[in-house]
């Protein structure tokens, strides 16, 4: 491995799950959890994803720090900060980067996921959050991810990353 992969590869830091949240359907507002089951391929027991291997999407977190750059960005003053719900992400992680979990397994409570892509904003959250929301979001979305072991997942619980396998699999090629 050279200097920046092993750079890259290491990710000492426990994440902190703040906040748990499912859309029952489109359109509605979501629903505040203190605990939820990850089920294999088919994402969080009450959420709308739609489950199946194919289906990248089946659970979305954010960086609960970004919570701040959000509002900050959208001029929302300090007592109007975004809510979790507000940005329809299932889990609100703090503690941890969450981009350093790009192509890597990771565990929260008892479940263990894949990092799919990142959570980009749609014109929907602009449309439910006002002018500016889709700029204030981008690069802040957080990411997306599939189930790969059922498990609880519990408000305070943590994050961590999974040892890479002794394979040689990187993570991702590095240039």
């Amino acid at each position: 491995m050279s200097p920046l992969q092993e750079l890259m590869a290491e990710v000492p830091q426990i994440g902190r799950v703040r906040w748990i949240g499912v859309r029952p359907a489109s359109h509605v507002p979501m629903i505040e959890l203190d605990v939820v089951e990850a089920r294999l391929e088919a994402g969080l027991t009450g959420d709308k994803a739609r489950p199946g291997v194919r289906n990248m999407r089946q659970v979305t977190l954010i960086q609960w720090e970004h919570l701040a750059v959000i509002s900050s960005l959208m001029g929302r003053p300090d007592d109007k900060p975004v809510l979790p719900g507000e940005l329809r992400r299932n889990l609100v992680i703090s503690g941890i980067n969450l981009f350093s979990l790009k192509g890597r397994r990771f565990k929260i409570g008892q479940a263990v996921f894949e990092t799919t892509g990142w959570c980009q904003p749609c014109a929907r959250l602009q449309n439910n959050l006002g002018p500016g929301t889709f700029q204030a979001v981008r690069g802040h979305g957080g990411i997306t991810a599939r189930v790969l072991q059922s498990g609880i997942i519990r408000l305070d619980d943590t994050v961590s990353v999974e040892p890479i396998p002794d394979s040689g699999y990187a993570p991702f090629n590095v240039r």
